[in-house]
């Protein structure tokens, strides 16, 4: 029932800040904003969610600090680590692609920064929503390699992203040309 309440939260706020703000710009920006924006919720889902309905338990548990020790899970050999690091690195890297193209001028060090406040938003977050989650400065690392090799994804696409984008962009110009 959370989950629903949060997802309800987003798209409220998507609707009534953020799809008025991009509307009125060019299609293409409008749909790769969004495209960010629909990829920001399902990371809040997988990482935070719900959010709203635990914010009364913010206050009725201990705040279990980071793990500052990188990859102590990988060197133990605990858990499903591989599994958690490469879900971490691919979590972000669609965030290395799309921030890039909400840019005009994209740098490689600007998108490895706000990947790396993304990551320690959610990791500083997460232990404050529930005692059953921890943070991690490995998961903070595969993340921020992840929004890094996505940037690495966006240059070697990068022609063939602005040729979609152009013609998205002219698409609609053409057609606002007929109506007019």
């Amino acid at each position: 029932m959370g989950d629903v309440v949060d997802i309800i939260v987003l798209v409220v706020l998507y609707f009534t800040v953020f799809y008025q703000k991009w509307r009125v710009k060019s299609r293409d920006v409008f749909l790769v904003n969004t495209l960010l924006y629909i990829y920001l919720g399902f990371v809040l889902y997988f990482t935070l969610m719900p959010i709203i309905t635990s914010l009364p338990f913010i206050f009725n548990h201990q705040y279990v600090p980071m793990n500052f020790v990188p990859f102590v899970d990988v060197a133990a050999g605990r858990g499903d680590y591989a599994r958690q690091v490469i879900l971490n690195v691919v979590m972000t890297m669609p965030f290395g692609i799309l921030l890039p193209l909400t840019e005009r001028h994209p740098k490689f060090w600007r998108t490895v920064g706000w990947t790396l406040l993304l990551s320690l938003a959610i990791e500083l977050v997460q232990p404050l929503i529930s005692n059953l989650r921890t943070s991690d400065i490995t998961d903070v690392i595969t993340n921020v390699l992840g929004g890094a090799i996505g940037y690495g994804v966006y240059v070697v696409l990068k022609p063939m992203i602005d040729k979609v984008l152009d013609r998205i962009s002219r698409r609609v110009k053409s057609k606002n040309d007929i109506i007019k």
